[in-house]
């Protein structure tokens, strides 16, 4: 019985994707295969415990959902008259692959449709490609996830409504679509990088390569993109430091503690050569082209240079004025002009920040060197209360347990 659960969460992390992407393309109906992986894997479910785990669980989560989808389509043609759909069930035609060949990345690209509000675009793909759980998501845009829900529940209904169909990208379709896939691809990253799902492991391995797996495809498609380029770069020279960033006993190493010879040197040069790159172009860098730049000083030599960080944060908040990226400038000013200096730009975020774990665990930090101990831990307290990754819980519990006073 274990056997199945533990075989159904790992196909349910692995297949999802593929099952979606690949009856969304037979069908040309992205509702019919979402509501067709669903039935497999509930069909799964019930049966994989008494029959046992197919040999190849992705191939028969694939055949069961097609089943269900042509059985919904039988349905739906005879009560509603649905021809095309039912045309496609007796004689499925191939379809040509247009500008995007990978159907992951393509399912990328249609759920990012200029139809729906940003926000919507990146929350629906993190669900049907990513396969993240509302809750992950919800974690991702800092909000409940009852807002969360009805935001993917209205995308859907607005997909239905507009009667958006399953449509391959064209070329002239790329360029507006490719902020929402960026956007997308980053939060899938991140999640993956440092998940913040209770109970699963501090890194989802997983939803990493993949995040950069499809990164690759979009540079490759798109090669004078610059926002692409910058994309890749900052996976790869994020991804190289994976290694260092969590100890044998399970807890988060902070940038300035870990141990550089673990880290992927083909990932980082590979990643410097993407930003020089960028840097030779003479065009004017987007927020993940300095994304990448940061994550290069970061990488480059034994120590980081935090000027070049804080001045790279000056350019960033420019383009993306947001909270997190005045977070992460205040931290940086931090170390360059000293913690009084931070903490008073971290305390001008509070009434923006205060459900974000991120807030207080910079202000913890900040405190505890400025030597506010009693203050400091209840930051320290505040961030633990908050944050959701398993490796970053336990450093921020060693580092309150360990204050003076």
């Amino acid at each position: 019985m274990s056997d199945a659960r533990e075989a159904l969460t790992r196909a349910h992390r692995e297949e999802w994707a593929r099952v979606v992407a690949t009856l969304a393309k037979r069908f040309g109906h992205l509702g019919t295969a979402e509501d067709a992986a669903a039935e497999a894997f509930a069909t799964a479910a019930e049966r994989w415990p008494e029959d046992g785990v197919p040999p190849n669980p992705g191939a028969w989560l694939t055949t069961t959902a097609t089943r269900k989808a042509i059985d919904q389509i039988r349905r739906e043609s005879k009560r509603d008259g649905k021809h095309r759909e039912a045309r496609l069930v007796s004689s499925p035609a191939a379809e040509p692959v247009g500008a995007v060949d990978d159907d992951r990345l393509r399912l990328v690209f249609i759920c990012c449709h200029p139809a729906l509000a940003m926000e919507a675009r990146v929350a629906l793909t993190l669900r049907m490609v990513g396969g993240l759980a509302v809750p992950e998501i919800a974690r991702a845009f800092l909000v409940q996830d009852t807002a969360m829900s009805a935001r993917i529940t209205r995308a859907k209904a607005k997909i239905a409504a507009a009667g958006i169909p399953y449509r391959i990208p064209s070329a002239a379709d790329l360029p507006e679509r490719v902020s929402g896939v960026l956007a997308v691809l980053y939060l899938v990253f991140n999640e993956g990088y440092l998940a913040t799902g209770p109970g699963t492991a501090p890194v989802r391995d997983d939803l990493a390569a993949e995040a950069i797996r499809l990164a690759r495809l979009l540079h490759e498609l798109l090669p004078g993109d610059g926002e692409a380029t910058g994309m890749l770069a900052l996976m790869l020279l994020t991804d190289a430091r994976r290694g260092a960033r969590v100890s044998a006993a399970g807890e988060l190493v902070p940038l300035d503690e870990q141990d550089r010879s673990r880290w992927d040197a083909a990932l980082i040069a590979e990643g410097h050569a993407l930003v020089r790159e960028r840097l030779a172009s003479g065009e004017a860098p987007g927020r993940y082209q300095l994304l990448a730049a940061v994550n290069a000083v970061h990488t480059d030599g034994d120590a980081t240079d935090w000027m070049q960080v804080a001045a790279l944060y000056d350019q960033l908040v420019c383009l993306d004025g947001s909270p997190v990226v005045r977070l992460n400038r205040a931290i940086a000013v931090g170390e360059c002009d000293g913690p009084q200096v931070g903490l008073a730009l971290v305390d001008a975020l509070e009434p923006d920040l205060t459900g974000y774990h991120g807030f207080h665990a910079a202000r913890a930090n900040l405190l505890r060197r400025l030597g506010r101990t009693a203050e400091a831990r209840d930051a320290y307290d505040a961030a633990i209360g908050l944050a959701g990754n398993t490796a970053e819980t336990a450093f921020l519990q060693r580092r309150r347990d360990g204050l003076q006073g």
